[in-house]
């Protein structure tokens, strides 16, 4: 297995497995629980083959970190990672993505996973009270910290789940530190993957308002300066310049270019020679007008969003980096009074913007800014960094990243060359944070190591000048992809492989998915991101395994029966994975006759269990894809389950069943994470189907899972729709197969905790068999050393991945953000939504490890503890109140919202499977979208205007304001759209004008809306246009179809309406006024 999937080095660097311990008061909220982890010698890039030119033979100690204080939350499920710091007393967390290893293998445990006892899983303690607030109280389990886990492990901590791996890795030749010529270059520009435009949006529009451009709010800033490391490989003068351009025959890229805007500016030392003179180091010339870009063709997908850059060269030079110029640089900025206030809350109601929130802005240097990462890719918690763990954990705050890093983006900067520039000491990719000491060095502003820049850097192909490397791309650019040369590789790229497992029990069929899902599927065939080598294969099951061979001279496709599901078998294996061009005609014919071939079945069990062995089986040679189809509780053969659900006891908090009822699906997830294989599950169930049992088949072999509550075709139309639209939407979207992911952050941080679809390889490395534009992830991190004489850190993700065309790619995102001592700045600096997002992780973890009512003591004790210690800590003079920092003041509207939602509400009309679904898409859901569909956004429609409208494509876009979410904004006059994100309302109020209900809704009257009205009718009318307009507008860049509901007073949906009402008193939670008296109350004990 180890030669099968040998080490990606690309994104790795020396590490540890170590000790991952979780104490009282925490904040380690995970997603993964990684009791089942792998410690083969597959290191840090398995999965895919690498040689790795660029690891050093000395031991790397494990590093005994400092203690924060007392003790740590462990959010149950979570994958909790120890110290990860990059690069402490000789341990880092980053490892290169590079080609082979030729090393003597480390020692290891056996490579298939092996299952703790209970008493050694990760899952926490339950406490009995909660809070994500570091080192409030003694180390009772009472609240989250946010903090990493001490080392030492008191009794009653919970042992480690990470293997320890031992040995040394051996001297490797460094791939970054080459110097022989390059033999190509190419800079382009990706269109972000295959064409993207989903079936349901329609061309043309820029993205709405959940997803605005944030035009220059990508703060960047400038690593903190440090000696370079002792005991490196001694620097090495390239040889003379090359007497002309290398590769003059290269197509002259176009100037410019809307795409390449990203970071125009000078590279790493834009923060000096702000406001001073340099007094180290060389001046370089401004960077060249732009590279090659292209644009993404249209394609059936979400729309792709551009990164919002500054285009054009920035008018400063180059100098060297130093701490007085960066200090200087950002001492002529002046803080806005605004961010400064602080806000009586009970006082101050109408808080919310008129406007969708965007991303705060780190305290940089404008020039600084235009680097940066744009945060709908990259995200912090604090855009200040608290200098010290002991001013985070005053702070109440949670540190953390968000991260979206495969997202759709219609314009990305691609870099082939045989040259990959890394640091050597911690394998951070160069970016635009980096220094130049000069033209032949450079300081990695994670570990600050002064590398050699290579000869082959020193040309740049697009101004065709020697002795620029500072103009790269690669330092323009805080995200940039690079194609992986050869010897990222082991072996030729896996191809695109989907197999397709189909529910054709007498349930499965009375439900007709089966018509849609083979309707669409065969619509869409072409469309199926691949090339030539493209595989596909269909199962089908009931209480027996059906296989379909599909060789190639059949007249038509041949059913193979396997009767016995207790040792499943598969039958001419050969056969059953066929190349999609050259067997399409049989494909199309098994699609037509599929949905009539079990009409008359009678068999009612199911036997999920067995299928997704012979799945697995079938797909472990080359790895790809499985997407299953389920629509009832698996009854038969392995990983069978039983009801678990009690309607009667739905309103219980203790009672309810989170947990998976047995290991089986998480088993088989983690076999299948091995081979490179990915399972989607699609559940189309009006019944209790445990999908809290089977999601795990999703989770941790990263895949993703679809619920479609009720599905029938004739019952439920509604659904039908929904299905098409997003099926559409996953068979077509841009995928990554065989991918790696590894997060770094500056010597002095640590990660600790990942939460998403994913197993954790290594003690920080994500495995992603399949990867894909609408996962979000997120890592809870802590301040393990004091960031002294640091004005600024740098955070890099690096993805390995290997594309449908069969291109092995590297897409690396960078951010940069500032420093700061005093807690004034770290509430200056928060991200409400950021938080939140984070918050809602933890809390799902919290769910499952402890209960549903210690994970919203939780979320209500980090309000309270912010507060409070805002309160105590920053307010000089105590007033009455409920006072807030102005960067905090959604908070509590945030918490609420979730405390609300259906993932953490309590009461009796949320199903089991729902709840479930809705912590998955918490899980899973890139920040944006987890927003939407916690707060929704509601819009007064019935009087829409062009008045400071959109104009896109020759089509105005109405702009109405935000409104808060009470029946105090509702008007029996009006008529209001409720955008919640996966779900639209529009309530008619009874006295709704007779000109809406005619020219929007088309009906004579109030009285003749339809109970169940889902779609606008298109009308010749100007109130219709813009009507439709604006929604189709809210429903572009959403990887999900938003089915609209049309209501009156009278509609049995009107609770649902309500119940998004976050301001008002629900059966189960108090009004947004009643929460901010608890709050206060608390806050002033």
């Amino acid at each position: 297995m180890a030669s099968r999937y040998a080490c990606h080095a690309a994104l790795s660097g020396n590490f540890f497995l170590g000790t991952a311990l979780t104490l009282g008061r925490f904040f380690l909220l995970g997603p993964v629980q990684n009791s089942l982890m792998h410690s083969s010698q597959m290191l840090d890039g398995q999965g895919f083959g690498s040689t790795v030119p660029g690891l050093y033979s000395h031991q790397i100690p494990t590093k005994v970190p400092v203690h924060p204080s007392s003790g740590q939350y462990n959010f149950g499920g979570s994958q909790n990672v120890s110290l990860l710091s990059n690069q402490g007393s000789g341990q880092t967390l980053n490892r290169p993505p590079a080609g082979l290893i030729s090393m003597a293998p480390l020692q290891h445990t056996s490579s298939v996973p092996q299952m703790l006892p209970p008493s050694q899983n990760s899952a926490a303690i339950p406490s009995s009270s909660s809070s994500f607030v570091p080192g409030a109280y003694p180390p009772a389990l009472s609240n989250w910290q946010y903090g990493q886990t001490p080392m030492s492990q008191p009794t009653g901590s919970q042992t480690n789940h990470f293997a320890h791996v031992a040995g040394t890795l051996p001297t490797q030749p460094l791939s970054s530190g080459s110097t022989n010529p390059a033999t190509s270059y190419q800079y382009t520009v990706s269109p972000g993957g295959p064409p993207l435009q989903n079936s349901y949006m329609k061309p043309g529009f820029v993205p709405p308002p959940v997803n605005r451009p944030l035009a220059s709010a990508f703060p960047p800033a400038r690593p903190p300066l440090g000696p370079p490391q002792a005991g490196g490989p001694p620097l090495v003068r390239p040889s003379a310049p090359p007497v002309g351009p290398p590769n003059s025959s290269l197509p002259q890229p176009l100037l410019n270019s809307a795409a390449n805007q990203e970071g125009k500016g000078l590279i790493n030392s834009v923060y000096l020679n702000l406001k001073m003179g340099r007094n180290v180091g060389y001046s370089y010339p401004t960077l060249p007008p732009g590279y090659q870009n292209a644009s993404s063709p249209g394609a059936p997908g979400m729309q792709s969003s551009p990164l919002q850059y500054q285009a054009g060269p920035q008018p400063f030079p180059q100098p060297a980096l130093g701490t007085n110029h960066i200090t200087g640089s950002m001492s002529g900025l002046s803080l806005q009074p605004e961010g400064l206030r602080s806000i009586n809350l009970l006082q101050e109601r109408n808080i919310l913007p008129t406007t969708p929130l965007q991303a705060p802005v780190p305290n940089l240097h404008e020039e600084i800014q235009k680097l940066n990462c744009n945060p709908e890719l990259f995200r912090c918690t604090l855009t200040n960094i608290p200098q010290t763990q002991a001013l985070l954990n005053k702070a109440k705050l949670p540190l953390g990243l968000l991260l979206h890093p495969f997202k759709d983006l219609s314009q990305l900067p691609v870099v082939t060359s045989s040259t990959i520039v890394r640091c050597r000491s911690c394998r951070t990719y160069i970016n635009p944070f980096v220094s130049f000491l000069d033209q032949r060095r450079w300081k990695c502003n994670l570990c600050y190591r002064v590398n050699d820049v290579p000869e082959e850097f020193m040309y740049n192909p697009v101004t065709r000048v020697y002795g620029e490397p500072h103009k790269r791309p690669e330092v323009q650019n805080a995200t940039i992809e690079f194609m992986a040369p050869s010897e990222y590789m082991l072996r030729p790229p896996q191809p695109p492989v989907y197999l397709f497992v189909f529910d054709v029990s007498h349930n499965a069929i009375e439900t007709g998915y089966l018509t849609t899902v083979s309707k669409t599927l065969l619509d869409n065939l072409d469309l199926l991101p691949g090339n030539t080598r493209t595989k596909i294969g269909f199962i089908t099951f009931d209480s027996t395994i059906h296989f379909y061979s599909l060789q190639e001279g059949l007249s038509q496709p041949q059913m193979l029966i396997v009767s016995d599901i207790e040792d499943v078998f598969i039958p001419m294996p050969e056969n059953l994975l066929v190349n999609l061009n050259e067997n399409k005609e049989l494909i199309q014919d098994l699609l037509r006759t599929l949905p009539q071939m079990f009409t008359k079945s009678l068999e009612t069990q199911s036997a999920l269990g067995p299928a997704l062995q012979a799945a697995f089986k079938l797909m472990s040679p080359t790895g790809g894809r499985i997407s299953v189809f389920q629509t009832q509780l698996p009854s038969v053969g392995v990983g069978s389950l039983k009801s678990r659900e009690e309607p009667n006891q739905r309103a219980s908090a203790k009672d309810i069943h989170l947990t998976p009822s047995t290991d089986f699906y998480k088993k088989l997830a983690l076999d299948c994470s091995g081979q490179q294989v990915a399972v989607d599950l699609f559940l189309l169930s009006g019944q209790y189907s445990d999908l809290a049992s089977l999601g795990c088949i999703s989770r941790y072999s990263a895949g993703s899972v679809y619920y479609y509550q009720s599905y029938h075709h004739q019952h439920n139309p509604v659904q039908v729709e929904k299905l098409q639209k997003e099926l559409k939407r996953y068979l077509t979207r841009k995928i990554g197969f065989e991918a790696v992911m590894r997060i770094r952050c500056t010597k002095g941080l640590s990660i600790h905790t990942f939460h998403g679809n994913f197993f954790v390889r290594s003690t920080d490395l994500l495995s992603l068999p399949n990867v894909n534009p609408d996962a979000g992830y997120a890592v809870q991190m802590s301040v393990e050393e004091s960031l002294t004489d640091m004005p600024v850190v740098s955070f890099q993700s690096a993805l390995l991945y290997t594309s449908s065309k069969g291109e092995r790619r590297i897409r690396v995102h960078t951010m940069c953000l500032p420093v700061v001592t005093t807690l004034n700045d770290v509430y200056l600096g928060a991200d409400v939504q950021a938080i939140t997002g984070l918050l809602a992780n933890m809390a799902v973890d919290r769910s499952v490890s402890a209960s549903l009512s210690d994970a919203r003591d939780a979320l209500v004790n980090a309000v309270i503890d912010s507060l409070s210690a805002y309160r105590s800590s920053v307010l000089s003079i105590q007033q009455p109140g409920l006072m807030a920092p102005y960067s905090l003041r959604l908070f509590p509207l945030h918490v609420l919202a979730l405390l609300k939602q259906k993932a953490f509400q309590t009461g009796t009309n949320i199903r089991l499977d729902e709840r479930i679904f809705t912590m998955c898409q918490v899980k899973n859901q890139p920040l944006i979208f987890l927003m939407l569909m916690t707060h929704p956004n509601l819009y007064r429609v019935d009087n829409l205007t062009d008045e400071g409208a959109l104009n896109i494509n020759d089509r105005t876009i109405p702009q109405p304001p935000i409104l808060q979410l009470s029946v105090e904004k509702l008007s029996r006059d009006g008529a209001y759209l409720m955008d919640a994100g996966s779900v639209m309302f529009m309530w008619v109020g009874k006295n709704c004008g007779q000109n809406f209900v005619s020219q929007v809704l088309g009906v004579p009257s109030y009285v003749s809306i339809p109970q169940n009205m889902t779609h606008l009718p298109e009308l010749e009318t100007a109130e219709s246009t813009r009507t439709i307009a604006f929604i189709s507008w809210l429903r572009e860049q959403r990887p999900f179809f938003p089915i609209l509901h049309i209501i009156r007073d009278e509609s049995p949906l009107k609770s649902s309406f309500l119940q998004n009402m976050i301001e008002d008193r629900t059966e189960s939670a108090l009004s947004y006024y009643e929460f901010l008296l608890h709050i206060q109350q608390q806050v002033n004990k």
